[in-house]
């Protein structure tokens, strides 16, 4: 199994250092998130990776070489003249991953998440796509059925959502919260970060440009298998603002 790796961000939550360096080059306990990224997944056998740069990419490109790509194999999508978030990035590096079911992975996670358990489910139950969620606040949830199907979305804060379902009634900020099922079935689950997808996606796909896969993903959970990979209780943080790097290097030494 490959991995893309997202790396283009700007990373503005973590200035100052993102004045100077792409976020994926942000150190924890001496060492850089892509790295400490590339090791996580070669610890589960995954030893090809294509890494999308934008944001002081010559940096990411050097740091690279410098350490022989980890021994791996790498590839570089280059997002230089525009960062085209998930979707659009997803879509700019699909030459390198047609081939077979393939990792996303946001390099500012940190994770103990054993990916051999997620993808044993995955190629079982064989769903175009299986997403990494938890039980965990969040202002914005993803929402399951009781079959682990992606059926639609909310914003906790705005009440922006998307429910394709008719008649959900999924505002009950306890069950949002702490993943609880309220009488709709339908339950509120965080999004870690990282996914699991089938190529034929790209046959699926219709947006272009510059996009989130989850709008992607919100269109196509009408018609396509879509499922949550529940990995509650497993460390993980979002390494996104200064104060979470002092959390992360109590945990990732």
């Amino acid at each position: 199994m490959k991995a893309l790796l997202f790396a283009a961000g700007l990373g503005t939550r973590l200035k100052p250092f993102t004045d100077l360096h792409p976020k994926a080059l942000a150190i924890v306990n001496g060492k850089p998130l892509l790295q400490r990224n590339i090791e996580y997944l070669q610890s589960f056998g995954i030893n090809e990776f294509v890494i999308n740069i934008h944001h002081f990419g010559n940096q990411i490109i050097d740091f690279l070489a410098l350490n022989n790509n980890f021994n791996s194999i790498i590839h570089i999508s280059d997002e230089i003249d525009e960062v085209l978030e998930t979707g659009g990035g997803l879509m700019k590096a699909k030459n390198f991953l047609e081939d077979s079911d393939f990792l996303v992975m946001n390099t500012d996670i940190l994770t103990q998440l054993n990916l051999t358990k997620m993808i044993d489910f995955h190629y079982k139950n064989k769903p175009l796509v299986t997403l990494a969620v938890s039980h965990r606040e969040s202002t914005r949830k993803i929402l399951f059925d009781k079959k682990n199907q992606l059926c639609g979305w909310i914003n906790l804060q705005t009440g922006e959502e998307i429910r394709p379902i008719s008649g959900l009634n999924v505002h009950d900020p306890k069950n949002q919260v702490l993943g609880e099922f309220p009488p709709s079935g339908v339950r509120g689950l965080a999004f870690s970060g990282i996914h699991i997808i089938n190529p034929n996606i790209f046959n699926l796909i219709t947006e272009t440009g510059k996009f989130s896969i989850m709008k992607s993903y919100m269109r196509l959970m009408e018609t396509e298998n879509i499922l949550g990979f529940d990995h509650t209780g497993v460390v993980l943080i979002d390494v996104g603002k200064p104060e979470a790097i002092i959390k992360a290097e109590e945990i990732f030494k």
